[in-house]
């Protein structure tokens, strides 16, 4: 095939331009010559000789050798795999499936792109952009992953094996990388040779083959290696191999003639020398002979029909070159071009055209017409149908393509008309069985007609036995078809036309959240999202997917549900926006119980003020830090009222200490049981020693004035003994004990510290090993503390038994909430086991077993709870039942807090539904009173009224009044009707802030009863807060009402339009300068609008402001009328000088001189007139400045002008007659009187090319 190129005569000068000297003659430029067009030798030199092979290596003369070739960093490389090599050969899920997961997960390991597309052969191509090395790593993933494995082995001697391996393994790789397979080399001590190989068969074809090339170079025998073009391959190795196996077995030399895939062209013999030499001399002279001898033609072949010119593995090719002794070159099958190039002696092309002919011919294709709609069906679930026709016959392929009405069959002819007679015969039954309906249906309901996980698309496929296609989602397609029975699709129409009818009467509606509020809105298990969702059940909601990273929840259902539960959300979220803030603050635990206050009033108070909730830690619990949760400013407020409350009670001091910087470390201990071991010891004072590395010596230590100076002493101690002598020693005592051996408030351990003078330090709870006691100090304080609590520990390892009689009305309050009083007992008092016994039995007897200090000390503590128990009242406390749920507060938060504080048990009556309207009293026969009448009390409270508290007799009464106190009062407060807008605010964020901020219900009248009247309900410590905001907020709006009066003033003032640009300044930055200095809107006259002054500028403001602006703006007028223009000739021809590269010198100018100046435009009547614009002064020194300017650049111009008469003329000067294209005189396709465009298939007009002319390098056979 060839192609022909039409030249103007400027490109192909351009073209010759960069040949050499000697390759173009070059012709004097006159009229005669220019008439006479070149020959076709003159025109089209022919490329030096090609060099002999051996030589080939060096670069080629000339202007080509200085090119030197640019490598891109990103490279594409398409990769083919064919049909039977497919791993997933699954048609109906291309692009999506196994496949496209395996292709995004190759993409995101490898960083390169892919794009996957099918062949018709059902082949997959795969274009693969990158990085050169990315590349190379996402083809081995992809040969290793989506096609199927071959294995194969090769042997090569055992001593060459490390070679194959290379340093480090870095060869291996770099093979396995390059041919996409996997290499297993046996070990060194395993006796085997043979390296097996695993992949396509290609890439085992290429990693045989560099395996082979390694062996071979390593080999001690002669290594040769002839370059021989790529085309006379086949001619050496024969048909099927035959005649290098042949030349092989007569020699014994090893010849290793690269596969047709790999694009080399040296081929290597390894073996003895004179055999080497001799198998070298063979195939040169087959070389030889070939290349004198042969000759090639070009035919055009299909492209679909090359596949079967090649033949099943090259077959056909391997018999036209045994039959024949032609060698046919098939192009790649990523190139387009269709010819197929026959090479081998003049006399025997005729006959293997013929070959390739019959080759070609010998498959056919048809088509069958068939609806695109009935494709599936002809297919069959999973291919069956089709798999019916292609099992009978293999050879026949069928191909289906989307959205065209036909079937097309490929393959023998024979086998090509029975599968079309029984395609047709399955159509014709189809068609008389079936029928489709196509609906139109908004694409956005479409995923709610499927269903959660195609639940309702399911069910209507199952129930009418039809098929449902619902396009997807990025085609934003509405067409829905549905195909089966006629009936049933009917009826399938109908139920989903319904459907989709009920979707349009809702709304949806996207709300905005972001998503790390997501998970706590759903909740633990869905708790909190199950709530909402029982609140409004016709309200669908939809969280995104959290690996979208989507901050949009969709709300679907009918419009009034979804507005409500939109704002039940939006509140949610803005609970959690503005409650979400924590601080940590660390108080002294002595002085919890004065924050907490007397009944818990001290940390109320804080909460309501502050708004926050304050977490306190348990009492049994060894942490002082209190935790503040809710809004920043909030937290920081009651941190500093809790940090006042301290400072006031105890006088906290703060001392530095010097300590050299190296002790630090052993001072603090393994993660800080040392010196918590200290902080604790001295009433929990907080000891902050300077980061690691900052090489200071100062020691924090802040706390009680008392109990920081203890702690100074003791760090100052110790770190004495850490300079001087330390000793340690670890003991260990089962985790249970700990808490014995410390004794309450650390009474037991201080005793054993004072005795000795020994630091002794428990595990903490962090600490992995909970049994380990570490004692430190001098060695003889540390040998005394330790026999103390060896002692005590193998007292408590002597386990007794003992009992104590409780009432058996108590025993439930040890046992109820599993144990949870006993399980307190057993940690406090070394593990000891309390066994009551069974409930049913009247036994009053407990048992006790444990160690014997342990025992008694645990029974002690039983005794003193049975006497707070015998102490226990119960009181009843009146409150109306509609109040309780305000009492209790969000999930009981209050009456947790205060059963806490007070030590009391809280029940609430069972809720009244539905109370019984109150009776009239019942008439009485012979003037009787009813029996039951007499006793009721119409002022007794009712007993779903009632609140049964119950505790010591003086918490309880505490309790009740907290309770009251809890219970909520409404007030009213007269706001301006017309205010009531603004302290709503934007959909109600106003007054939302408000009832968050003082925790109460605002009311706010209807807008159509035009009332003054706002409602407040709370509590009554609320309330006055609550109030006094109200009022300031109004005080704030009718101060803002009163500043929009006075900010609407208004001024008009009276310019010249001319002058408006100026006043407007370059991209608005005069104008802009002087709304933002004085405050105000400028607003200039419309242009376009012929109704308005286009001289009157309003300034809209402060009055004050407006005028200072008036001024301002009527001084640059005043600058502007002073102004001059003057006009000056200026040469056109420097123009472009004086303004400069994107009038970066102009600008220049213009700032130096402070003037304007204007160029003509083009196409003026005089281009030489530049107009400056400024005051006098400034105008007449820039003139004087540019002519100047003028005169320098002149020079150049009339310079430049004279070199030109000497120049060649540009080509766009030259004539502009028309081109009839380039013409040559004797090309080989001219023969006399014949002007017409040569005939490509005639053989006179193209010639065969001549030897010097080097053949295009194709490879003879597709990649297999």
């Amino acid at each position: 095939m060839s192609s022909v190129a039409v030249l103007t005569q400027e490109s192909f000068a351009e073209h010759r331009s960069g040949l050499t000297q000697q390759q173009v003659k070059v012709t004097a430029l006159n009229s005669e010559e220019e008439n006479d067009p070149p020959t076709y030798k003159e025109a089209f030199p022919p490329l030096p000789e090609k060099a002999p092979c051996l030589e080939a290596a060096q670069e080629p003369s000339g202007p080509w050798s200085k090119i030197r070739p640019i490598k891109a960093s990103v490279i594409t490389q398409v990769f083919h795999v064919p049909l039977e090599e497919r791993k997933y050969k699954d048609m109906n899920q291309f692009g999506e499936g196994e496949q496209a997961k395996i292709c995004l997960d190759i993409m995101q390991k490898t960083g390169a792109h892919l794009e996957l597309s099918l062949a018709k052969d059902q082949g997959l191509s795969i274009m693969v952009s990158g990085k050169l090395e990315a590349v190379m790593k996402a083809r081995k993933e992809i040969v290793a992953r989506l096609q199927t494995q071959a294995s194969a082995t090769v042997a090569i001697p055992k001593e060459h094996h490390r070679f194959v391996i290379g340093k480090n393994g870095e060869k291996l790789q770099d093979l396995e990388l390059k041919t996409a397979t996997k290499i297993q080399i046996p070990r060194p001590d395993d006796p085997s040779n043979q390296i097996k190989i695993t992949g396509t068969k290609e890439g085992i074809e290429k990693a045989r083959h560099e395996i082979l090339l390694i062996s071979a170079e390593q080999d001690k025998r002669a290594v040769e290696r002839l370059d021989v073009e790529k085309v006379y391959h086949p001619f050496i190795a024969g048909p099927y191999n035959k005649l290098v196996s042949e030349l092989m077995q007569d020699t014994g030399t090893r010849i290793n003639i690269p596969p047709p895939s790999v694009n080399k062209t040296e081929i290597v013999f390894t073996g003895e020398k004179e055999q080497l030499a001799q198998a070298v001399a063979r195939v040169k002279k087959i070389y030889e002979e070939k290349k004198k001898k042969t000759t090639t033609i070009a035919v055009e072949v299909k492209k679909s029909q090359h596949k079967y010119v090649i033949g099943p593995k090259g077959n056909s090719l391997q018999e036209i070159l045994e039959k024949t002794g032609v060698s046919v070159e098939i192009p790649p099958t990523d190139s387009s071009s269709e010819t197929v190039i026959l090479r081998g002696e003049p006399e025997k092309l005729g006959q293997a055209l013929t070959e390739v002919y019959a080759k070609a011919n010998s498959f056919t294709v048809s088509s069958v017409s068939a609806p695109s709609w009935l494709h599936r069906f002809i297919i069959g679930k999973k291919g069956q149908n089709l798999a019916k026709i292609t099992q009978q016959m293999p050879k026949v392929h069928i191909e289906f393509t989307e959205g065209e009405d036909k079937i097309t069959l490929e393959g023998p002819t024979e086998d090509v008309n029975v599968a079309q007679e029984q395609i047709e015969v399955m159509v014709k039954d189809l068609i008389n069985r079936m029928d489709y309906a196509e609906i139109n249906v908004d694409h956005k309901f479409h995923r709610h007609l499927i269903g959660k996980n195609g639940a309702n698309i399911n069910r209507i496929k199952d129930l009418y036995k039809v098929s449902v296609r619902i396009p997807p989602d990025n085609e934003k397609s509405n067409l829905i078809r549905i195909e089966g029975d006629p009936q049933g699709v009917q009826q399938a129409k109908k139920e989903l036309l319904e459907l989709a009818s009920r979707m349009e009467n809702e709304r949806t509606k996207d709300l905005i959240i972001e998503q790390k509020f997501h998970r706590t809105i759903i909740g633990q298990k869905g708790e909190r999202i199950r709530e909402i969702r029982e609140k409004f059940p016709e309200v669908i909601i939809n969280f995104p997917d959290p690996a979208h990273k989507s901050d949009i929840v969709q709300l679907r259902g009918p419009k009034n549900e979804v507005e409500k539960c939109t704002k039940y959300m939006q509140k949610m979220v803005a609970d959690l926006v503005e409650n979400s803030f924590s601080i940590s603050v660390p108080i002294f635990k002595q002085f919890h119980k004065n924050i907490i206050g007397k009944g818990g009033a001290n940390i109320k108070k804080i909460r309501e003020e502050s708004n926050t909730k304050i977490d306190l830690p348990a009492e049994n619990s060894n942490s002082e830090t209190i935790v503040i949760t809710g809004k920043r400013a909030n937290c920081e407020a009651a941190r500093h009222r809790i940090l006042a409350i301290q400072k006031e009670l105890a006088n906290i001091t703060e001392v530095e200490v010097s300590i050299p910087s190296k002790l630090h470390n052993s001072l603090i201990g393994a993660k800080g049981r040392f010196i918590r071991s200290i902080m604790e010891e001295c009433g929990g004072v907080h000891i902050h020693f300077p980061t690691e590395g900052s090489g200071s010596d100062t020691v924090t230590i802040r706390g009680p004035a008392q109990d920081v100076e203890k702690a100074k002493k003791q760090l100052l101690h110790l770190a004495e003994e850490k300079q001087t002598k330390s000793y340690t020693v670890d003991l260990r005592a089962k985790p249970e004990y700990h808490k014995f051996l410390i004794g309450k408030g650390g009474g037991n351990i201080r005793k054993v510290r004072d005795n000795t003078g020994a630091r002794i330090i428990f595990p903490t709870s962090e600490d992995k090993d909970q049994e380990l006691i570490t004692i430190m100090g001098t060695e003889e304080a540390v040998k005394e503390a330790q026999k103390e609590l060896e002692a005590l520990i193998k007292n408590l390892d002597n386990v007794v038994e003992d009992s104590m009689v409780v009432d058996p009305k108590h025993h439930r309050h040890f046992v109820i909430r599993r144990g949870q009083v006993l399980r307190e007992i057993a940690d406090e008092y070394g593990g000891v086991m309390v066994s009551f016994p069974r409930s049913g039995t009247q036994s009053d007897k407990v048992t006790l077993k444990g160690a014997k200090d342990c025992v008694e000390a645990a029974k002690k503590r039983i005794q003193e709870i049975i006497e707070d128990l015998e102490a226990q009242v119960t009181i009843e406390c009146t409150i109306p039942q509609k109040f309780h749920r305000s009492i209790m507060g969000p999930k009981g938060s209050r009456i947790q807090q205060i059963t806490r504080d007070y030590g009391v048990q809280i029940k609430f009556p069972d809720r009244e539904e539905n109370p019984a309207p109150v009776a009239e009293p019942a008439l009485q026969e012979n003037g009787e009173e009813g029996g039951e009448g007499k006793d009721a009390d119409p002022s007794s409270p009712k007993k779903c009224d009632i609140i049964i508290i119950s505790g010591r007799r003086e918490k309880c009464e505490a309790a009740k009044e907290a309770l009251q106190a809890l219970v909520p009062v409404t007030i009213e407060v007269e706001v301006p009707f017309d205010l009531h807008r603004y302290i709503i605010g934007q959909k109600g964020s106003g007054i939302r802030k408000m009832m968050d901020e003082f925790e109460v219900n605002i009311q706010v009248p209807a807008p159509e009863l035009q009332s003054d009247i706002i409602t407040i309900t709370g509590l009554a410590a609320n309330l006055d807060r609550a109030k006094a905001g109200l009022l300031e907020r109004v005080k704030e709006l009718q101060a803002e009402q009163e500043d929009r009066a006075l900010r609407s003033f208004k001024l008009t003032v009276t310019v010249d339009p001319k002058y408006h640009p100026k006043i407007i300044g370059r991209k608005g930055a005069v104008i802009t300068q002087i709304r933002t200095e004085h405050e105000v809107n400028i607003q200039f006259p419309d242009k376009d609008d012929e109704s308005q002054a286009q001289d009157q500028i309003t300034i809209t403001g402060y009055e004050k402001n407006a005028e200072a602006a008036r001024d301002a703006i009527m001084k640059i007028v005043g600058e502007l009328e002073q102004m001059v223009s003057e006009d000056v000739t200026l040469d056109h021809r420097v123009h472009a000088r004086i303004i400069g590269a994107r009038g970066k010198a102009i600008r220049k100018i213009m700032d130096e001189f402070k003037v304007d100046i204007r160029f003509p435009q083009s196409g003026a009547p005089d281009p030489n007139c530049v107009t400056v614009t400024g005051l006098p002064e400034n105008v007449e020194e820039a003139i004087d400045h540019i002519l100047n300017l003028e005169e320098e650049y002149l020079a150049d111009v009339v310079d430049n002008e004279a070199m030109q008469v000497y120049m060649k003329p540009s080509s766009h000067e030259e004539s502009k007659a028309p081109s009839k294209g380039f013409v040559v005189r004797d090309a080989p396709w001219a023969t006399v009187n014949n002007e017409k465009a040569p005939d490509m298939s005639s053989s006179e007009d193209f010639p065969s090319f001549g030897a010097q002319v080097a053949p295009k390098t194709l490879p003879w056979g597709p990649k297999r």
